[in-house]
Parts: C-alpha cells; structure tokens; sequence
C-alpha cells in the first residue's frame, strides 16, 4: 500500500494541498479552497482566519488525509501576521503586495545603508518585506497590543501542531533574519521585541505533529517546517543539495507576480536591492528577483482592450509598463502603468504584446545578477519556466524572445504544494526533499527552442524606464 504525504500551498489567492505516494510523487488527490483578498491602493489584506478554514477545506478534499502520514506547509513570503494574547488578529495580515509600508521601508534603508543591509540579511528591504511592515503597523499605533508575530506559513504551521516554529527561507524573507539568526540591532531599529517570533528550528526538524484533525489528518503525524512559496517551489522542481544536486538553473515564475530565482552554493548579497538573498529551505541558498506586476496585469490590459489573453500581433515600437499596483523591480513603490509610443497604426494586439513585454523584461534583465549574486554561471541549461502563465503560448514565446534562451516547461503543475509534499517525504525517508522531487521527476516538461533575442525591444523598454522617471513615480 502506498505511504502518503500531503503537500499544501497557501497563496495569495487560495490554499491548495496535494496527496502525493512518497514512491513514485503520483498525486492521488487534490483540493482548492478560495481566500478573499482586500484593499484599495496600496494595500491589500486578509483575516488569517480564513487561511486556516482554507486549509481544512483544502486537506480534506484531497480524499486522503486519513492516511497520511505526514504533512508540510508552502506559504505566501513576507505577510506579517499579528496576534493578540489571546491568538485574535491584532489587524488583517498585511500581504507581500500591500505597498503602504513603502515610506517605512526607504526610512530603514537610510538608517543602515544598502551596504549593510545586503550584508547583514542578504537583502535591501522594500515595501514587500515583513520588517517594513512591521514598522507601518508600529506607526498606526497598534504594536503595543501584539502578543506574538508569525508569517503565513508559520501561523498555519502552528495550527496543525500548536508549536511555533520559525526556519530559514521564510525568515531571509523578513528583513530581521542574518545568516545566523536573528538580527537583534535591526529588530530594535523596526521595535520589534524578539520574544514576539517564533524560535529558528534548524532544517530538516519537524515543527511538530499534528495535535488534532484538521482537515481530517491523525492526531500525531509529524509537520515538517515548511517554506516560503519559491523555495518550496524551487524544492518542487527538485533544485538543491543531496544526490544529484542541481545548483545554478534558473526558474522563471510567471503568476500575479513575477519572479526568477536560482538555487546556489554562494550566500548572494546585492545592495543594488535588485536580487533580494534569499535563503532556500534546506541549507542552500535562493537570490530572487520579484516583480509586483505579472499575468494578472497583462490579462488586465487584454480587458481594457476587449481582447483575449493570447491575442498579441507582432510589431510597432509601442512600450507598455504594466506597473498597475506599483513596482518592485525596478522599486518603484509608487508607480502607474505606462503608454508610450503609440501611433495610428498601433493596433490593440501590438499593445497587448507590449504589455507581455514591459512584464517580462524586469526579470530576464534581473537573471544574470541572480546568478552571479549566487555565484553561479547556469549553463546552458534550459530555462524553467513555470506558474500560471508558463502554459500560455505568449508567455512562452515572449520570454523565448526576450531572452533568447530554450525553456522548459515541466508538466508538473503545484510545484509550491509539491515542494511541501516532498520535504514530508523526507522527513519519512530521511532523504533531501529536493533529491526527492529529483527522484519523482517533476521537472520532466516539454523543452522550447532557443529562439533569436529581441535585442531591439529590450532597448526600447529599457530606454523608456530611464527617460520616465516622473511619471512612474520615481523619487
């Protein structure tokens, strides 16, 4: 009989959990339960209440959570979650892309510099991270009725088992994290009382077992760490140390943000801000770059223009911009979308392809400082290319364009909740999950030929982020 694990991804959007055969990675069953998202402007929120409902829809629809035998959380990054003594929310969890934070973020650059930021935590916070907006929640008054800190993935860890427990890639994503724990002058510096996180747990520790049956898992299986969603993702596609290790390959992420990120031997360190130094989850380490605005915008501008998503044309020299709720990279915290260069005889699907494009270029521009903040060259292996839009045939032929680069696009799909799936197996197997996803083959995929680069379209969009400082809101 097949021993099974599940694997959950709590994203922005909604909680997915996968029930997966620790011996071959076969899913044996799957559920989806919604979040709800609110906020106008910049901010963006959600009650950490109904992630844990989420959870129990999402475990229990998979069919098989009776017989698991253990189980591990992928979680949205940087969200800060408040509780109360009696463990109420203080405030709606602020979300990765809640931007208010951006005048707290630029005020702690400043106090430290960029330099020893990057040095310190591996990262130049903006608005996305946790530490900014701690120090927003800290200016709105209501720091002092918060008993206990969590992110995401640590909250509804600590659902399943009634223990806190913090672990690295998750915690690099905070701003208070240095390569050794955490960074006791830069948590004095947000106002942050350490007794208020949960204790760093060394990889490949359980967190615990399950106290009861949420979901409708046993009492007393064991809860591996978890992970933040890329390097749960980056584990899902078998990146990392162990047997067979696979370091340096780039994954392109295409969902409502964008990112591209690699798994290196190399402690990255960018006081550019571009890369941020991420951690992965078991040892190694994960240099990310992050953009606000990916598939959700561009399927906006295919609203705006009556069209449907795939319906691009080549040519024309117009640029779009398609920084709908601000940007992280380039940071530019404040920012609209941009037009420009349009001409009689532009036509909507010329614009919709701009629009593929402005998304796009931030990241292929960020990959080779990901690789080199990482230490690594990344061959000439394929690119991964994944995440919602990695199926969608203009995605796949604007990043082959851009980038000048083969991709792959393995047929794997929940990579983050596969990714949990295999750190439970491991903690079964005492095996290294990403060795595990290796040995499951979840990056097995279609490869696409490289294709020409587009070196003509990069300079224009490039071109225009430097000439249109003010109307994007650069300061």
């Amino acid at each position: 009989m097949a021993r099974i694990v599940i694997g959950v991804d709590s994203s922005t959007q909604a909680t997915k959990a996968l029930a997966v055969d620790t011996e071959t990675g076969e899913v044996l069953g799957e559920g989806r339960a919604a979040h709800t998202v609110t906020g106008s402007g910049g901010a963006r929120e959600s009650d950490p209440r109904q992630w844990r409902q989420a959870l129990d829809e999402a475990v229990a629809a998979t069919g098989h959570a009776d017989r698991a035998e253990a189980v591990a959380i992928g979680g949205q990054q940087h969200g800060l979650v408040t509780l109360d003594a009696d463990g109420a929310p203080v405030h709606p969890a602020l979300l990765w892309n809640d931007t208010r934070s951006a005048g707290q973020a630029a005020a702690l650059v400043d106090a430290l510099g960029p330099d020893a930021w990057a040095r310190r935590t591996g990262s130049v916070p903006n608005a996305s991270f946790t530490v900014s907006k701690w120090a927003w929640l800290r200016d709105q008054g209501l720091a002092g009725r918060v008993a206990a800190v969590r992110l995401p993935h640590e909250y509804l860890t600590e659902q399943l088992t009634g223990r806190p427990a913090a672990e690295r890639s998750d915690a690099s994503g905070t701003g208070w994290w240095g390569e050794h724990g955490w960074d006791e002058e830069i948590l004095a510096l947000a106002g942050l009382d350490p007794a208020l996180l949960p204790p760093l747990v060394e990889p490949g520790t359980p967190a615990g077992e399950t106290l009861g049956t949420l979901g409708g898992l046993r009492p007393g299986i064991p809860v591996a760490l978890g992970a933040g969603d890329n390097a749960a993702a980056a584990l899902g596609l078998g990146l990392g140390g162990g047997p067979g290790a696979a370091y340096g390959r780039p994954a392109l992420s295409l969902g409502t943000s964008g990112t591209v990120y690699a798994v290196t031997r190399g402690r990255p360190a960018d006081p550019s801000g571009t890369v941020a130094g991420f951690a992965a989850a078991h040892g190694d380490w994960l240099p990310l770059a992050c953009t606000l605005n990916c598939t959700l915008a561009v399927d906006r501008v295919a609203t705006l223009l009556g069209l449907d998503r795939q319906a691009v044309e080549p040519g024309g020299e117009a640029v779009v911009l398609p920084f709908l709720d601000g940007e992280r990279t380039p940071a530019l915290p404040h920012a609209a979308g941009l037009i420009h260069g349009l001409r009689h005889d532009t036509t909507p699907g010329q614009l919709l392809q701009a629009a593929y494009d402005g998304a796009a270029h931030a990241l292929l521009t960020a990959l080779d400082l990901v690789l080199e903040s990482g230490g690594e060259t990344g061959g000439d292996q394929p690119l991964l290319l994944i995440g919602g839009g990695a199926r969608g045939r203009a995605w796949q032929d604007t990043v082959r364009r851009l980038s000048g680069r083969a991709v792959q696009v393995p047929a794997a799909g929940e990579l983050v909740a596969l990714g949990a799936a295999a750190q439970a197996a491991g903690l079964l197997s005492g095996e290294h999950p990403a060795a595990v996803a290796r040995r499951w083959d979840t990056a097995a995929g279609p490869v696409l030929a490289a294709v020409e680069r587009d070196t003509a379209t990069a300079a224009r969009i490039t071109a225009v982020l430097a000439d249109g400082g003010p109307l994007l809101g650069a300061r």
